[in-house]
Parts: C-alpha cells; structure tokens; sequence
C-alpha cells in the first residue's frame, strides 16, 4: 500500500470500522506491519479524523479485552488438530 501516511490511517480506520477487524487483520489485508497500523490508527489518524479515530479506538479497546478469549481458542484447537494428527 503505497499511500500518504495520513491517507493510509484514515483508509485503515474505515477499514477497522467497517470491517470490525483487528490490527494485524487489517495489516495482513493491506501487506503492511501491525507495528504500522498502530501507529497509524493511533497517532496520525487523531489528527486527520478525530470522529473516525474514536470509533476506531472503541474497536480496538473491544479487541483487546476478547484477545485472551481469542488467544485460548487458537491454543485449543491447536492441541485438538495434534491430537486428531496423532489418532491417524
């Protein structure tokens, strides 16, 4: 994604928001690092979009507290798949 950091925070906010993705969803789809998103999400887009920056950082508070559900899934289906490997 080559595109004006300024204009890059606000194409991800719409994103996030329209999509009620996670960071490193939104990094995957758009080829950029997580570490970039951040910021961009943020820093830069409370200064071009105000309005947009406080809906996407009410997404991104709502992600961080499902993280750990999110995560424990993610570790039990991992141990079932290995499981389910070890009976073939």
């Amino acid at each position: 994604m080559k595109a004006q950091p300024d204009q890059r925070a606000v194409i991800l906010g719409r994103y996030i928001l329209e999509n009620k993705t996670t960071v490193r969803a939104a990094a995957k789809i758009f080829g950029i690092s997580k570490s970039t998103v951040h910021k961009d999400v943020t820093e830069r887009l409370r200064s071009e979009d105000p309005e947009l920056y406080a809906q996407v950082r009410d997404i991104l508070e709502i992600n961080k507290q499902e993280r750990h559900i999110r995560g424990g899934l993610a570790t039990r289906k991992k141990y079932k798949d290995i499981a389910e490997r070890k009976k073939r």
